[in-house]
């Protein structure tokens, strides 16, 4: 057999690439199942080792606050924060793909504008309009912020989508006697799902992983979520690296098990979203 020598090396460059970014998940791995007498000089010397699931039962239950109640408050932001844009945003992208209105393209510019605000430019309105409505210091008040930040991208993305899909079947179901809604909910979003599941993943380990939004909104102990929550692991005298990495392999092992379920449905769709501009 024939070895091509450009394939060969392009195989060698992304294998090298895989482990340079596989050895730090290693390293936090095989630091959360040691004792810390046997990682403090480093994870990778093992004269000793003792596999263990202390710091996971640490972390999980007894720390204060325990990453447990932290795993559910980031589930009880990142579910809400995922649902609502995609449904407002699914809509709001159908009709810029379908329906002609006066001022249509400038809308959607400054919809695609808004993405490039930073997040540092707009958390002091932010902070004092949530203030003023009282949902400081409440999910509430993070789920409407994480909701408003996904719109313009979701848009953009699923406007891109759609106007992939051929038009042949909803003038069809016009002929039919179908109302735009009926076409909208019972043959576009069916056709799109491979979007939406695109969408839904990158929305939720976006959101999961936030800690500028939740640092500034999220005060009380009780409703911290977990980005939150493991930097409080570290010990008061020395940083009990077993602890954080424990808490940092339970916090990364949601996203990606939410991606390897769903990873077959994302690639169709982030590749149907980006064919066309």
């Amino acid at each position: 057999m024939k070895i091509n020598p450009k394939v060969l090396a392009i195989h060698l460059v992304a294998y090298a690439v895989a482990l340079a970014w596989l050895v730090p998940f290693l390293g936090v791995f095989m630091a959360s199942i040691r004792p810390y007498e046997e990682i403090v000089n480093g994870w990778w010397r093992f004269e000793r080792f003792t596999p263990t699931l202390e710091s996971y039962i640490y972390v999980l239950t007894e720390a204060n606050p325990p990453l447990a109640r932290a795993l559910v408050n980031s589930f009880i932001i990142a579910i809400p924060s995922t649902i609502i844009p995609i449904f407002v945003a699914s809509m709001a992208a159908y009709v810029f793909a379908r329906f002609e209105f006066p001022t249509r393209d400038l809308l959607f510019l400054f919809i695609v504008v808004l993405m490039s605000l930073p997040q540092q430019m707009v958390i002091l309105p932010v902070f004092l309009i949530e203030s003023s409505l009282g949902l400081w210091d409440k999910h509430a008040g993070l789920i409407l912020l994480h909701s408003a930040f996904g719109l313009p991208w979701i848009i953009l993305f699923l406007r891109n989508f759609f106007s992939t899909l051929p038009t042949e079947i909803e003038e069809a179901a016009k002929i039919d006697g179908a109302s735009d809604y009926s076409i909208f909910f019972r043959i576009v979003l069916p056709l799109s799902l491979p979007a939406l599941i695109s969408i839904a993943v990158l929305q939720f380990n976006w959101v999961w992983n936030d800690f500028f939004f939740a640092l500034i909104i999220l005060a009380s102990p009780e409703n911290f979520v977990v980005t939150q929550t493991i930097p409080r692991l570290k010990g008061r005298y020395y940083i009990r690296w077993d602890h954080m990495a424990a808490a940092s392999v339970l916090a990364m092992s949601v996203p990606l098990l939410v991606y390897a379920l769903l990873q077959k449905y994302y690639l169709r769709g982030v590749i149907g979203g980006t064919i066309k501009g």
